[in-house]
């Protein structure tokens, strides 16, 4: 693991501190990511490391920025319920929740390779590659397919605010 650890040890920190915005937590999650890496080897044939070690890296601090945003931290100031922000949260989760649904709305309305690709890309945080392989398109067809789709899907959001 040592041999592993040295190389990488700096750009999974940059890594995490990229997501984290936290050098304490980005140190932590190091340690993390190198722990769970003993396990994933045992298990997963890898052929590209780096890669591999960077995904796995990512979705590290994408789950812990997860968790932290379900329990979001209020301080408790003076003045705290005159804050007009704090009056209306179940509106802000009902707005949220309008907007998921508009967004599933505008991606059922793309064509349906731009949909396939925006789905495997966003959704399903599928490589280029990945995509590629899994539907058959070119590597260029794949970029465009995300890029029109992300084009069309903020003009159907914007035309239905």
């Amino acid at each position: 693991m040592g041999k592993l650890y040295e190389p990488y040890m700096y750009l999974i920190y940059g890594l995490c501190l990229k997501y984290l915005k936290d050098p304490g937590k980005s140190e932590d999650a190091v340690m993390q990511i190198f722990e769970e890496l003993i396990k994933k080897l045992r298990v997963h044939r890898v052929d590209n490391f780096k890669a591999w070690l960077y995904t796995l890296a990512r979705n590290h601090c994408l789950m812990v920025l997860r968790k932290e945003s379900k329990s979001p931290m209020v301080s408790l100031e003076e003045n705290f319920v005159e804050k007009a922000d704090y009056l209306h949260l179940d509106d802000s989760e009902a707005l949220q929740e309008k907007d998921l649904t508009q967004m599933e709305a505008c991606i059922d309305q793309l064509k349906e390779d731009q949909k396939r690709c925006v789905k495997l890309f966003y959704l399903e945080q599928k490589c280029y590659k990945d995509i590629v392989d899994e539907t058959g398109y070119t590597m260029n067809q794949v970029k465009s397919n995300i890029q029109n789709g992300r084009r069309n899907l903020k003009i159907c959001m914007d035309k239905n605010i």
